[in-house]
């Protein structure tokens, strides 16, 4: 059945001890790569994108809901679709309570390009409360690189944004394979220009310039974070 070899206790911790040291290193590795992503520089968007939300029309600065940073799932979602992508929506399944991101001066909403008409009934099909826009009107998707080359079909992914005042920059994508592992509070945190926010992260005293939260015991029960 190519099931695992069945070992002595003592054969088994001294073989995950040596898996232990590789996970180290991979996290060592994980952290880096992530700084370096910290390091990317941004592009301001300049471009006037307009959405379909809960609240009527919307640009792309009113997703941010205030917050410094805004990140953005790119849904496969068509004008001619009557439901969602499966593994977009498998993907969106496994979005916690947003007030963790919150917590972190993060917005997060899902962007697809069918009308908002058929947004709603799917989304509350899906039981999902995360902020979701129609981009059926606006370039959003092309601009950004979620259609796919010469075909009139999507790409998931996702996109981070950072806002200075009014002023918006686009600061990473990822798609495909880039998605695999993300879902969590602090992997979405680790694809964004402020990080988790943390003391030990570089660049350091970036988040507190755009008013992240004091260090420590910040992690709190949902019901519990400040408006």
């Amino acid at each position: 059945m190519g099931l695992p070899n069945v070992v002595t206790r003592e054969e088994w911790l001294g073989a995950r001890q040596e898996l232990l040291a590789r996970e180290k290193a991979a996290t060592r590795a994980r952290d880096a790569l992530n700084a370096q992503r910290r390091e990317l520089p941004m592009v301001e968007i300049e471009k006037l994108y307009v959405f379909e939300g809960p609240d009527g029309k919307a640009e792309l600065l009113d997703l941010f809901e205030g917050r410094s940073q805004l990140i953005v799932h790119h849904f496969m979602f068509g004008p001619d679709q009557d439901a969602g992508c499966p593994n977009c929506s498998a993907f969106l399944d496994q979005i916690g309570h947003l007030s963790h991101l919150r917590a972190r001066n993060t917005e997060f909403a899902a962007v697809s390009r069918a009308p908002f008409t058929k947004l709603l009934p799917f989304k509350a099909r899906m039981g999902w409360t995360v902020p979701w826009y129609s981009s059926a009107t606006s370039d959003f998707n092309q601009d950004f690189g979620f259609m796919a080359d010469g075909e009139p079909r999507d790409r998931p992914g996702l996109s981070c944004f950072l806002r200075d005042g009014d002023r918006v920059y686009h600061t990473y994508s990822t798609t495909g394979r880039g998605l695999d592992g993300i879902g969590s509070v602090a992997s979405l945190l680790d694809l964004t220009a402020l990080g988790r926010q943390e003391e030990w992260e570089e660049p350091a005293g970036r988040a507190s310039a755009f008013g992240a939260p004091a260090s420590g015991a910040r992690v709190r029960y949902h019901d519990e974070y400040p408006d």
